[in-house]
């Protein structure tokens, strides 16, 4: 759709007038309506695209074209950002903060849900590290090793409406945790999932007082974070090892006296996550990672993305399958992430972007997009992210 540096859509009205264009918008829409025909069960259309960029604009006019034509089915939107930024260029910095900010309003609003997906620390202007994962020593400038994981992460979320024996659909995943206006989720993902060789869930699960996965929202972790709601999967965990415990035994915990892994999961979801509206699913399958998955696991893993009870003497063998924990999350994380990326476009002198706004994006649309992400913010306001908000605006 567009040739290459040569035609890089920089700016979201460039992506915007790209389907504009009426050869373009035909080509697209017979696409569309092929696969559409070729559907048994049309239950929705999952979107990715990129944030930073023009192709956020592209995200918006196909999920409104979406949202049009196909009303009633279920539309997740998910929107990608490197996992490092070129921060140094202070004009493409300004473009991707703003390019940023209209793509989560635009998707959001035409998604029944919407969700960043990067290893990015951060979207706003001040650069922070990339996520890091405990048993991945992966490098964040390589496209390759951040795709993986994203993929590792994205494939084990969608299980609640993409297997064939699955109940729910997209739509019912996202109206699980778009409520009260909150149409923006926040992904989490333990890749792998800790757990030693032989060992049970409840025995893994219990080594740790905080959940062990990692936020992919552009946010830094908070701990002992709380949620509205949120979708749990766990896979690559066998459902026949559920405890340890000896028979007749008093069980060492309440988890190890769940009757299966679904048990355990959701009752540790509910201690760990008081009020919160949790959805569990446990899925024997793991995620299988043969090439050319990049090989970047810690050595302490077995063959099966286990830990072992000791490091091996021998050069380790391949990963061949890990076990993956994901959630997407309707939380109080997101209001830190949505007001901190107004905030920085408050800061931004938007006068020296001229050409952002002549490819064709009117200030006060853009003003307009602005108050609707702080709108968007405040409905994951809780009095905690209340007196944050203060504290920050008396240190202005």
């Amino acid at each position: 759709m567009h040739d290459g540096d040569c035609g890089c859509l920089e700016a979201f009205a460039q992506g915007e007038g790209l389907l504009q264009d009426a050869a373009c918008m035909e080509e697209l829409e017979d696409r569309l309506h092929y696969f559409v025909e070729e559907c048994d069960y049309l239950q929705g259309f999952q979107v990715l695209c990129d944030l930073h960029n023009g192709f956020s604009g592209v995200g918006a006019k196909v999920t409104e074209l979406l949202c049009d034509e196909y009303s009633g089915k279920g539309i997740l939107s998910w929107g990608l950002t490197p996992a490092l930024s070129n921060v140094a260029d202070s004009q493409r910095n300004a473009y991707r903060l703003m390019n940023t900010a209209l793509g989560i309003v635009h998707l959001s609003t035409h998604s029944s849900l919407f969700c960043p997906l990067s290893l990015s620390g951060s979207l706003g202007l001040k650069p922070r590290p990339p996520v890091t994962f405990p048993y991945i020593s992966y490098d964040a400038s390589l496209n390759d090793h951040s795709s993986a994981i994203l993929a590792a992460a994205l494939d084990t979320l969608t299980v609640p409406y993409r297997l064939s024996s699955s109940q729910g659909s997209i739509l019912h995943l996202a109206e699980t945790l778009n409520f009260s206006g909150r149409k923006v989720a926040a992904a989490w993902v333990s890749v792998p999932f800790p757990a030693l060789h032989g060992s049970s869930l409840p025995d893994a699960l219990c080594t740790h007082r905080d959940v062990p996965w990692k936020p992919l929202a552009s946010c830094r972790e908070r701990k002992g974070s709380s949620c509205f709601a949120q979708s749990v999967v766990l896979r690559g965990v066998c459902k026949d090892r559920r405890s340890s415990t000896s028979a007749g035994r008093q069980p060492r915990s309440p988890l190890h006296a769940c009757e299966s892994t679904e048990h355990v999961l959701q009752h540790y979801l509910h201690t760990v996550f008081p009020g919160a509206f949790s959805t569990s699913h446990v899925l024997e399958q793991p995620c299988y990672t043969p090439p050319p998955y990049p090989q970047f696991f810690s050595p302490c893993l077995s063959r099966q993305g286990f830990l072992l009870d000791k490091p091996p003497t021998s050069s380790p063998a391949a990963v061949e399958s890990i076990p993956v924990l994901a959630a997407l999350q309707s939380a109080p994380l997101l209001h830190t992430l949505l007001y901190g990326l107004y905030k920085d476009l408050q800061k931004l002198n938007t006068r020296r972007c001229a050409s952002f706004f002549s490819a064709g994006v009117e200030q006060d649309d853009f003003q307009e997009a602005l108050h609707k992400l702080r709108t968007l913010s405040q409905c994951y306001e809780t009095e905690l992210e209340a007196d944050e908000s203060e504290d920050e605006a008396d240190s202005d």
